[in-house]
């Protein structure tokens, strides 16, 4: 089973995005569906992310 996590920021509702490791994101909304995402694609994620924050 995998375990859902979701950004600090999103407090305590429910309208956020969940990450699961290994596994891909999926919407607090609709968890019994998610989207595969690959570490590679992941990180590449991340880091424009922060890349953006940053700036």
């Amino acid at each position: 089973m995998t375990v859902w996590r979701k950004s600090s920021y999103s407090g305590d509702g429910d309208n956020c995005v969940e990450i699961g490791h290994g596994v891909g994101i999926r919407d607090s909304k609709a968890p019994a569906t998610h989207l595969p995402v690959s570490a590679e694609a992941w990180s590449a994620f991340l880091a424009l992310a922060t890349a953006s924050v940053e700036q």
